[in-house]
């Protein structure tokens, strides 16, 4: 008996989570991209005050009033996004909201065009929904940033959607102010909807964010509180939209989880409304850490490009499923970068979500590869 539905039998499970499960306990883990810190005090604290005072039941389905109306400010005060609390979800981290959203607005055999290379969930995803995925090819000569030429290259006359990430994981790249308006444009007159994933939004260094919904109704904006916060296993994001797309994703979204839990919804209240100090440190920090590997690498002939944002470097390599089995027997877990696209053939993803001692260890290991 096939047990498989047909639109999961070509669905691939995750090569990040493949590497992170073949690792050893003691090994240094530069595959996943998790922040190493701990989630700030002041949201621990929220979420024990929630449980004690008996916050277990269900939420409206959009997620808690407090919750959306901080979301709105927030949109507003560091995106320019003028949006109500009526037209926000708030969802299962904003892999749920990815989810969600194409599932609601995508018709199979649709094509959308999906960054190359990519986070590799939107292939899936995409493909669940059964649409077509077309990639937008990015280039290492223009640091892997998205710019409007790649994307009218990539367009077809059954284009229905582009996913967008900036900062992008697996590159770090930061689409530039004028690239996000003329794709807005693009979407106006074409009628594409833009699902702009915007999770690393805040880790970034020597540039600035700029949101497409800003500049189009044509966009939907997924973020969410994992990496900017460090609430990873607390699973909450949101998304934003207009009054017409928000109603379909709602279809989804109900049906699928009903609401996220109550007492995160209220430590994510704090998260947005409380100090941003917790975030400003934890940015400074990974400053430092990408500026050690991006160095050190260099340094030992794996060429890469320094980012812009999130807390990825993508480096050259020869031969990287030899390097990378070579790193693990040094106890340094890493991606190939063919799994983020085809773009990512002859690359290799680090993550330096991990502490700076940790991160000059793995450094010397790598280094004796090298040398070897």
């Amino acid at each position: 008996m096939q047990y498989g539905a047909k639109r999961v039998l070509d669905i691939n499970l995750s090569q990040v989570r493949k590497m992170f499960e073949q690792a050893s306990p003691t090994a240094i883990n530069l595959a996943l991209g998790e922040p190493d810190f701990d989630t700030p005090p002041h949201i621990i604290e929220a979420l024990k005050d929630a449980l004690t005072m008996g916050e277990t039941h269900y939420s409206q389905n959009k997620g808690l009033p407090e919750l959306r109306k901080a979301i709105v400010q927030k949109l507003k005060k560091d995106n320019n996004i003028n949006t109500t609390m009526d037209d926000i979800i708030v969802t299962v981290g904003a892999s749920e909201a990815l989810y969600s959203s194409i599932n609601a607005l995508i018709n199979p055999g649709d094509d959308v065009l999906i960054p190359d290379p990519g986070f590799l969930s939107y292939q899936e995803v995409v493909k669940i929904a059964g649409a077509n995925t077309i990639p937008v090819k990015t280039y290492p000569e223009n640091g892997f940033k998205t710019t409007i030429e790649d994307v009218e290259n990539s367009l077809t006359e059954n284009t229905k959607a582009i996913i967008i990430n900036s900062p992008c994981n697996p590159t770090g790249a930061v689409i530039e102010k004028e690239d996000v308006k003329a794709i807005s444009d693009l979407a106006d007159d074409k009628d594409i909807i833009i699902i702009s994933d915007e999770i690393y939004e805040k880790i970034i260094y020597d540039k600035k964010h700029y949101s497409f919904q800003a500049y189009t109704d044509n966009a939907i904006t997924i973020n969410g509180f994992s990496k900017s916060y460090a609430m990873t296993g607390l699973r909450i994001g949101y998304l934003s939209a207009i009054p017409e797309m928000i109603d379909e994703i709602l279809k989804i979204h109900q049906y699928n989880v009903a609401c996220v839990d109550t007492p995160t919804q209220i430590a994510a209240t704090d998260a947005l409304v409380k100090s941003q100090q917790c975030v400003t440190d934890m940015v400074a920090e990974f400053r430092k850490r990408r500026d050690l590997v991006v160095k050190s690498l260099n340094e030992m002939g794996l060429e890469c490009i320094r980012p812009d944002g999130a807390f990825y470097v993508f480096f050259k390599c020869d031969n990287p499923d030899e390097f990378i089995q070579k790193a693990l027997k040094e106890d340094v877990v890493l991606v190939n970068g063919n799994a983020f696209g085809d773009m990512g053939e002859g690359y290799i993803r680090l993550s330096y979500a991990q502490s700076y001692d940790n991160l000059e260890r793995a450094m010397r290991r790598l280094k004796k590869i090298v040398e070897n």
